[in-house]
């Protein structure tokens, strides 16, 4: 069967199969259940195979969420459609794709985390790839038995920190099946150019190892450079299957995820989108928050609640931006100030994790704020003194954003920036609507989990959803329609900027400071588009004239319909 040729990224106009009959149906690429006209029920050996009625794509999506809403939780209605996907790939997406809001928390944040816990017992069917230690020397021979041969997209965990619920082991496969669905829907990256890919090492989750009905690797973890062993036969054994394929690194304990970007960053293109895309989706609601403000971002002053992979990637790409307007070292210095789990970061006291270093404030900048490195200071008495215009939150852990932290920050801004940006939900720092009621009405709000709109004293408050999606969908088209040699810094900030440049007058109005998630698509593609153009300008990627770029990267985005079976002739 083919279904494209390997440099039609955007998909086929017809797939061609000497397959007929049942086999039609039971393949997810090529099933289109009532929606075979009866021409292709009669030459496809498909007729008194199907219900005699003929029905559009579109009612067969009214239908597909007539029945998803029947399903009693979250959970189920997160089965229902996986098995959907594996029903019937094309209507999977379209459903998806017209009904982005309300299934994005199904596929993904925060019902996916809730499936990840407990894979082993909801698990259906298989789909993606799987790789334990016991494959290190086979590994290209596993990667040749994906199902398409022309992958430009591979999303791998080894599932160590699935969102904020921790060691998930085998069940972190959700992650990335649930990002590459995002990605086809999000930004219309053919499903055939995506691979999901576990790298099931182990887990030290002792209910896993318990637990008799466990499906992953039943050891623990390795450590040292047995891990490092295993990861790096795995980058040989894409670059030799997949050589034009993009890796994006996630859910990787922030130990190795920051080794990992280090150590690939320049030998394959790839990204980690906990810490990049984190980065960008919440510089980019800066930047939205700044449309209200007025203000610019090198006059901002952020402290951090949390200073693991997500605000230390923040932080980096906060820091380029200031500099970029103009801002000094010393300057950016005395912005960014972080707490971690053993308080403020500071020179002062032993910080074992290098990473964490690089925003420790110095003496100098201690006694800039008249804070005392030897005491053991609050995050309300360094609100105090900074007097931050940001208040960003990265902790896993509810209630670390208190009623008296955010009073103090509003004390001193008119309208302070709030991201509690933990997930799922039940991990957020605090509700918006908590924020909203703790400064009168005043905190422009945006979260890492969706929250329901608020109103507060007759003023309706909606709260934008600063969601990743908003950004790898279109790093990742951009980086495959321009064949990104590296994937960079640069092309994070891009795509920050124009995220915000997206978010309409109408939202801002509203206080929401991150597109509506109907406008993933639009966003997407702008995207892209300024990632093709930065790789261009960069020497990065392909040499793609300006006035084609746009032609391009819609000629690689696939809009899910179905397109005639034809049987080839011998």
């Amino acid at each position: 069967m083919t279904l494209e040729s390997p440099e039609n990224l955007g998909g086929a106009k017809a797939i061609v199969t000497r397959k007929s009959n049942i086999w039609l149906l039971k393949n997810p690429s090529t099933n289109q259940g009532t929606a075979f006209s009866r021409e292709q029920r009669q030459k496809l050996r498909l007729r008194g195979l199907i219900p005699y009625a003929v029905k559009s794509i579109k009612d067969q999506v009214k239908i597909a969420m007539e029945q998803n809403r029947l399903n009693p939780t979250p959970l189920a209605r997160y089965i229902a459609l996986a098995a959907l996907q594996d029903r019937n790939e094309v209507l999977f997406y379209r459903t998806l794709v017209e009904n982005m809001e309300e299934l994005m928390p199904i596929v993904y944040t925060p019902t996916v985390g809730e499936a990840c816990q407990k894979f082993s017992h909801i698990f259906r069917g298989a789909r993606g790839i799987w790789l334990t230690p016991e494959d290190i020397d086979d590994i290209p021979e596993i990667l040749h038995n994906a199902p398409f041969p022309d992958i430009r997209l591979i999303v791998v965990t080894d599932n160590e920190r699935i969102l904020g619920l921790g060691d998930q082991g085998c069940g972190g496969m959700g992650i990335p099946i649930g990002k590459l669905a995002l990605y086809v829907a999000g930004a219309g990256i053919h499903p055939s150019k995506c691979l999901p890919i576990s790298l099931d090492v182990g887990t030290n989750n002792p209910t896993l190892l318990e637990d008799p009905l466990y499906m992953g690797y039943p050891k623990r973890r390795p450590t040292g450079e047995a891990y490092f062993e295993f990861i790096e036969a795995f980058v040989q054994g894409v670059k030799e299957v997949f050589p034009r394929a993009i890796i994006q690194w996630e859910d990787f304990h922030k130990d190795r995820a920051f080794c990992l970007l280090e150590r690939y960053a320049k030998r394959v293109p790839c990204f980690n989108d906990d810490i990049q895309g984190t980065a960008a989706v919440t510089l980019g609601a800066i930047y939205g928050g700044l449309r209200i403000t007025k203000q610019p971002i090198s006059k901002q002053r952020i402290v951090f609640i949390g200073a693991g992979e997500a605000c230390t990637g923040i932080a980096r790409l906060v820091t380029s931006a200031m500099r970029r307007e103009g801002a000094d070292d010393a300057t950016i210095r005395r912005a960014l100030i972080a707490f971690d789990s053993k308080g403020l970061l500071h020179e002062g006291r032993e910080i074992s994790e290098v990473f964490k270093r690089e925003f420790a404030l110095t003496r100098e900048i201690m006694d800039h704020y008249k804070l005392n490195p030897h005491s053991s200071l609050s995050p309300v008495e360094v609100i105090r003194a900074v007097k931050p215009t940001i208040l960003i939150g990265a902790t896993a852990q509810p209630g670390a954003f208190t009623q008296e932290m955010i009073q103090e920050a509003a004390r001193h801004v008119e309208r302070p920036i709030i991201m509690p940006l933990s997930n799922p939900t039940s991990k957020a720092e605090c509700s918006p609507a908590e924020a909203v009621e703790w400064t009168d009405g005043r905190a422009i709000v945006a979260t890492g989990s969706p929250f329901p709109e608020f109103e507060y004293a007759g003023r309706r408050h909606v709260f934008g959803q600063a969601n990743n999606v908003f950004i790898f969908p279109g790093v990742g088209m951009g980086a495959i329609v321009s064949e990104a040699r590296e994937i960079t810094e640069g092309m994070f900030e891009v795509a920050a900027a124009t995220m915000a440049e997206c978010v309409s007058p109408e939202r801002l109005a509203l206080s929401a400071i991150v597109p509506c998630q109907s406008q993933l698509r639009e966003v997407s593609f702008r995207i892209a588009c300024k990632v093709v153009k930065y790789a261009k300008d960069g020497n990065l990627g392909r040499n793609i004239p300006d006035d084609r770029i746009e032609d391009a990267v819609r000629a690689a985005t696939w809009y899910p319909d179905y397109v005639p079976v034809v049987l080839k002739e011998d």
